[in-house]
């Protein structure tokens, strides 16, 4: 029961959200916003103008359904940064340069969002991980901030044990690319240096690290089920007592309309007769491999090139979403001038569709006709796969990719790699590529049907039933959401006194 005046109680949440400018970052947050306001609380999004448009549709259609949604804006430092007016977004960035010049901006923005803050207090914060400055800033004003954590926990248990003086990686004795077992965790994962995150950016991750432990919980996109033992295990080495998985966020879709705007800017629209859904509708099912990167992989022409020969080669049809191909440089041993050729020739042979800009990815992957998902295992997109039960080919690039990896391929066991060897920057993906021939073997493992297709796919699917039962009522998810506002009402109505459990 909460405590306090039953009229504190029963006041709608004031909530201001606050999102690291990725699409990555955005697109899950404006989900759990949308969640926050269809339960009658008062939300508010805290952005700059360029990146109003990535929370439009969500806000537009919890506006229409009668919600209380708002967008506040701030102006982003572009001539302070050296950036052209509109570059607000990590998605535009296609060099270290730029993308450094987008977060010396973003970090700016804290004073104006203090001072809005200041003169309009909310109840609580809800603000992406990377928004450190967040926690203290709560705690000067006597109220909760929530961190949303963009990775799952099975990842930052990996990073917690990494994090270790006693980890193996330091051990000078073991080769870059040998194997080891991370100590600690529940389950014997392995991996190796070579594909463990550049140190870069640690100083980052400590000061995310540190206003995490300082923040009244944390939210994430998923669902309890998929990593119990490590929800658990977290909790017990970091301290935590409130982790709220409130997913898998695309599950709120409920029809293809919806599950079209899953994407700030999409390749086709949601007509059943469209020519994305026909050439699927013509294909048996499971017999197609659905290709997409994410909106920040630049990968070179050459890895490309190796990509697209591998599906070829492969035998089997495939929807390829290419969002980004590189310009066709003097440099380049293999160019751009080869993908015209290609596209004409799959399309006319019926073997593949290339998709440019951004796909409808929720509406392919619940098409009878998708049997597999080849990914860079960004953690939107790896439960996007799980929750949809499609079986993934791993293919991590960057950040906590090959986490994520780990939890597919070695808790849950559906899934294959191409055998990505090191981890890079996401601007410098592929400099090791991966051949066709890995591409190739990948896509027929899950395709060709055989034991071990079949195992992997079964559990796939029982991944699907229970991130469909997550999300309906006392489900798993639905339970947690409601948890989550009821421990914030609770914590208002005492006037924001009662201590913090992690200080406690």
């Amino acid at each position: 029961m909460v405590s306090g005046d039953d009229d504190v109680s029963r006041r709608p949440l004031k909530v201001y959200f606050i999102a690291h400018p990725s699409p990555g970052h955005i697109a899950p947050l404006t989900k759990i916003a949308h969640l926050f306001a269809a339960l009658g609380e008062h939300v508010t999004i805290l952005t700059t103008p360029a990146n109003v448009h990535f929370h439009e549709k969500s806000i537009d259609k919890g506006k229409a359904s009668g919600y209380h949604v708002n967008i506040h804006t701030v102006k982003f430092p572009s001539k302070e940064v050296g950036l052209p007016d509109g570059i607000e977004n990590f998605s535009y960035a296609s060099d270290v340069e730029t993308a450094a010049k987008i977060w010396a901006g973003f970090a700016m923005l804290q004073t104006e969002m203090e001072q809005y803050m200041e003169l309009n207090p909310p109840d609580c914060i809800v603000a992406d991980m990377f928004t450190s400055w967040t926690s203290d800033f709560a705690i000067k004003l006597g109220i909760t901030r929530i961190v949303f954590n963009v990775y799952c926990i099975f990842t930052r248990c990996l990073e917690e044990a990494i994090r270790s003086p006693d980890s193996p990686h330091l051990n000078k004795e073991i080769s870059d690319n040998e194997p080891f077992v991370i100590p600690g965790l529940p389950d014997p994962i392995t991996i190796t240096r070579a594909q463990l995150p550049d140190g870069t950016f640690s100083p980052m991750k400590e000061l995310a690290r540190t206003a995490e432990l300082k923040s009244f919980g944390m939210v994430i996109n998923g669902f309890s089920e998929l990593e119990t033992d490590y929800i658990e295990h977290y909790k017990k080495i970091m301290g935590h007592k409130r982790i709220w998985h409130v997913g898998p966020l695309q599950l709120i879709h409920r029809n293809d309309e919806d599950k079209i705007q899953r994407s700030h800017k999409t390749a086709v629209l949601s007509d059943n007769d469209n020519e994305l859904v026909s050439w699927l509708n013509s294909k048996k099912p499971d017999s197609v491999i659905y290709i997409c990167f994410g909106s920040a992989t630049r990968f070179s022409n050459h890895q490309l090139y190796e990509i697209a020969c591998g599906l070829e080669a492969s035998g089997h049809p495939f929807l390829w979403g290419l969002l980004w191909v590189p310009e066709d440089e003097d440099n380049d041993d293999v160019g751009n001038k080869w993908l015209p050729a290609f596209e004409e020739r799959i399309k006319k042979e019926n073997k593949g569709m290339i998709l440019r800009g951004w796909a409808p990815q929720m509406l392919i992957l619940n098409h009878p006709a998708i049997g597999g998902f080849m990914t860079h295992c960004g953690w939107n997109a790896a439960v996007e796969a799980l929750s949809s039960g499609v079986p993934i080919i791993t293919f991590p690039v960057f950040s906590d990719q090959f986490y994520n990896e780990r939890l597919i391929s070695q808790v849950h066991k559906c899934g294959v790699g191409v055998g990505t060897e090191a981890w890079s920057y996401a601007f410098d993906a592929g400099k090791n590529p991966v051949g066709r021939e890995k591409i190739m073997t990948a896509v027929k493992k899950i395709l060709d049907g055989g034991e071990e297709a079949e195992g992997m796919r079964k559990r796939a699917r029982e991944l699907k039933e229970i991130a469909k039962r997550s999300v309906e009522e006392g489900g798993s998810s639905y339970n947690n959401l409601t948890a989550m506002i009821q421990d914030l009402k609770e914590f208002r109505a005492n006037n924001g006194k009662a201590a913090q459990d992690h200080e406690s």
